[in-house]
């Protein structure tokens, strides 16, 4: 943990999916003071018609965009809106996706509810730096 996902409908190169994985890693652990080994990133490819909005009331299906992070707990709304916006823009940069067809959701967790046995077994609580150790 954390595991970032992003569900989309196109079908995009692997070398750009790879290019959209690196920069979420490294943006996440820079701004969210955690260990980029612990992340996992997750493009999943849905195809046309995999993910639908209603962006106006009574209006028609959109296909649209949708990234969930899953997180430890700990980090103030402020900046995980700065994450989110930050992450927005790395899609829209390499896959060119909609920035009012994209939105982002966190889930919290507690460390023990993440297990990585390359380093150790549960996640400790996150706390402030973690990532400079």
């Amino acid at each position: 943990m954390p595991y970032l996902q992003l569900d989309v409908n196109g079908h995009y190169p692997v070398a750009d999916k790879k290019r959209l994985a690196a920069k979420i890693s490294e943006t996440y652990a820079q701004m969210m003071s955690v260990d980029i080994r612990r992340i996992s990133v997750a493009i999943r490819e849905l195809g046309e018609g995999g993910v639908w909005r209603v962006p106006d009331i009574g209006g028609e299906p959109t296909p649209v965009s949708v990234m969930m992070l899953d997180i430890r707990k700990g980090r103030t709304p402020e900046l995980r809106m700065e994450v989110a916006k930050a992450l927005c823009a790395h899609c829209i940069e390499i896959l060119g996706l909609r920035a009012d067809r994209l939105n982002v959701e966190f889930t919290q967790h507690s460390g023990d509810e993440m297990y990585h046995p390359a380093l150790g077994g549960y996640s400790p609580e996150w706390e402030q730096g973690e990532g400079s150790r």
